[in-house]
């Protein structure tokens, strides 16, 4: 799969981010704007690496660009098994996944714009 065009954007941070999810080869990378959806950040990415260990690379490559930028407030969740790990940028938030377990999730069509504004339990 092709990784998403280039595309200009104000954000520094999410300039860096994607710059640095291409050179490590991810694939399939999506940017979800979150302004006026959420407050937890202000864009959300979804990206996939082939295997595990791509998966793990491309989150470990991430981490140390943003570290060598400054960003010291990064968290980061699922790195010992590599099947989906999130960093948490701070106003952004990024999601590296294996093809099959970002299928199953499906966060693209969860945070899309048809998707409704209020989830109610039933």
């Amino acid at each position: 799969m092709k990784s998403a065009p280039k595309r200009k954007t104000k954000n520094p941070l999410l300039t860096t981010i994607l710059s640095q999810l291409e050179d490590a080869k991810a694939e399939n990378i999506v940017t979800i704007d979150l302004n006026g959806k959420a407050v937890i950040a202000d864009e959300m990415i979804v990206a996939s690496g082939r295997s595990n260990r791509h998966v793990g690379a491309i989150a470990d490559q991430l981490v140390e660009r943003l570290k060598h930028d400054g960003r010291r407030d990064l968290k980061v969740e699922g790195l010992p098994n590599a099947d989906w790990v999130l960093v948490d940028a701070g106003d952004v938030i990024v999601h590296i996944f294996r093809p099959e377990v970002r299928s199953f999730y499906n966060l693209e069509k969860l945070w899309s714009d048809h998707a409704p504004d209020e989830r109610v339990a039933v």
